[in-house]
């Protein structure tokens, strides 16, 4: 008689979270095996980001006791917030190995996976960073035992509460975010940083400036610990000061925070798992948009029109050209107006926006990248690479005559010197003609490839190339500016100011002039060397 074979025992499954965790490791190291500079630059990162931590830490621990602890702690603490909020809407790639789309075909249940997910994305080195931070405020704010033990809830809360806002963030906008606007909100982030660093550099002016020094924050860092997860630091400081009351509020509204973005958090995995997306449904719908409509209409006949409206496309859809103007856009304006909002620049820093603006002229057909074969098949003579240098010219000039126009004027009110209204844009106007003689000149003797792929706008062995067609385009457009300059310095020097408003219209037929010189002279080198430039702007 044969015996019964026997079952196995059922072995148990392990627990998603574990898994995920490993995942996250492997797949970690895993891409930095890829290549020796991949792993000597996160190791290179790393090290910086826990330097710079450690000393963070030191700071805050030597800020104990300090009036202004409290108050410096929780702005920290609320600046690291939200910079875990937007960062995954300007670096949507910056965490590929969570992103939850590459789950939807799995069959996992949405509470696990959250639960899963938070406790992966504490492997890292932000969650170090943030932690190391969020430590140190604790100490620098903590007095007594019962804020200690308070201190204790209140690190690993912020570390959770700022953890899961990200991945709530991402999340929620995963579908933009991995789609090619979504990839374009990153040139955002350079609009942002300037901007924020603009605004944190005039902050720590007026407080050096003022008598009271950090207690002018002492508002906004009472407005701020009431905010998850800033408030709760302010309980372990309320706790210190026996706020008892005030100190339960103020944890269980973190507590809340956590629990109301875990919620959305899973109610948005759902229903990214669950609902179709543009790959699942029809996708040839009729083009409701049309074409020719709006600005394009009114562009001129020929082949000018087309060629505007090209360069102006290109400006808004191609993420390096758009990169590019955002960040001359933001830099230009930042420059002038944030100098006369301190008090400490002069009205003749309106010409700055000119000249950022301008530089978008050079190397116009390395923008092309290999495309430019299209262009080149349509020019035959030096008539035809004119018409073409002179439509990209007067698409630049649609935005950076009024763009310049407007920030001089905004610069000029600040100041209250509208009576150097004049002078200023004809300084202005003649820098960008100057700018758009020579990059039209750098474009047909200096052009280099620009990399679609990555964030090098140059390609590998044209460095010196693009120095040259910038810098010295940029050196050539100084000279060409001198006559105009030179006779601004003249007519104050000579006391002859109230003939300044002259240079208006010197200016602009002086920058006119120049830009139809430029045109001019480059054309004929832009139709003998098409094969040549052609070459160059392909290698990328």
């Amino acid at each position: 008689m044969t015996a019964p074979a026997t079952v196995p025992a059922p072995t148990a499954a392990p627990g998603l979270t574990p898994v995920f965790v490993r995942l996250k490791l492997s797949l970690l190291r895993n891409g930095l095996r890829q290549s020796s500079g991949r792993r000597a630059a996160y190791v290179a990162s790393a090290v910086l980001t826990l330097l710079f931590a450690a000393l963070q830490l030191l700071g805050l621990i030597l800020l104990r006791g300090d009036e202004h602890a409290a108050t410096v702690s929780v702005l920290l603490v609320a600046v690291l917030a939200l910079g875990w909020a937007v960062m995954p809407l300007f670096f949507p790639g910056g965490d590929e190995t969570l992103d939850p789309t590459r789950l939807v075909m799995l069959p996992l249940r949405p509470r696990p996976l959250v639960r899963a997910l938070l406790v992966a994305s504490l492997v890292g080195i932000g969650p170090l960073f943030t932690l190391c931070l969020v430590l140190g405020a604790v100490i620098a704010v903590a007095r007594g035992g019962a804020a200690l033990a308070v201190g204790v809830v209140a690190v690993p809360l912020t570390l959770l509460v700022c953890v899961a806002l990200a991945r709530a963030v991402a999340t929620a906008n995963i579908r933009l975010l991995t789609s090619r606007r979504g990839r374009d909100l990153a040139v955002l982030s350079g609009l942002v940083i300037a901007v924020g660093a603009q605004l944190v550099n005039f902050g720590a002016q007026r407080i050096g400036s003022s008598d009271q020094g950090l207690g002018e924050l002492d508002p906004a860092a009472d407005v701020l610990g009431w905010l998850p997860p800033a408030s709760a630091l302010s309980a372990v400081h309320a706790t210190g000061e026996a706020r008892y009351a005030t100190a339960a509020a103020q944890l269980a509204l973190s507590l809340a925070a956590l629990l109301l973005l875990l919620r959305f958090w899973q109610h948005s995995l759902t229903r990214l798992m669950t609902a179709p997306d543009g790959s699942t449904l029809t996708a040839a719908e009729p083009d409701r948009k049309g074409r020719g409509g709006g600005l394009f209409a009114r562009l001129p006949a020929g082949r000018t029109g087309p060629v505007m409206e090209r360069t102006l496309r290109y400006m808004w859809r191609d993420p390096k050209t758009k990169a590019a103007w955002v960040t001359s856009l933001a830099i230009g304006v930042i420059v002038p107006v944030f100098n006369a909002v301190q008090d400490t620049g002069s009205v003749y820093f309106a010409c700055f926006a000119a000249g950022m603006l301008g530089i978008q002229m050079y190397n116009q057909f390395g923008q092309d990248t290999s495309a430019f074969w299209m262009v080149a098949m349509t020019v035959s003579g030096t008539r035809d690479a004119y018409e073409e240098l002179r439509a990209r010219a007067l698409a630049l000039l649609v935005v950076t005559l009024p763009y310049a126009a407007l920030v001089t004027v905004v610069t000029t009110a600040l100041l209250g010197e509208w009576r150097a209204l004049p002078e200023t844009l004809g300084l202005s106007f003649a820098i960008l003609g100057a700018m758009l003689a020579t990059g039209a000149w750098s474009s047909a003797r200096y052009p280099y490839s620009i990399p679609q792929q990555g964030y090098k706008n140059v390609a590998p062995g044209q460095v010196g190339l693009a120095w040259i067609s910038i810098f010295g385009g940029m050196l050539a457009a100084a000279v060409l500016c001198a006559p105009v300059l030179a006779l601004t310095i003249w007519l104050h020097t000579a006391d002859h100011t109230s003939w300044t408003w002259l240079l208006l219209p010197v200016g602009t037929a002086y920058g006119a002039a120049v830009t139809w010189a430029g045109l001019r002279t480059a054309a004929p080198r832009v139709a003998g060397r098409l094969p040549e430039i052609l070459t160059a702007v392909s290698k990328g």
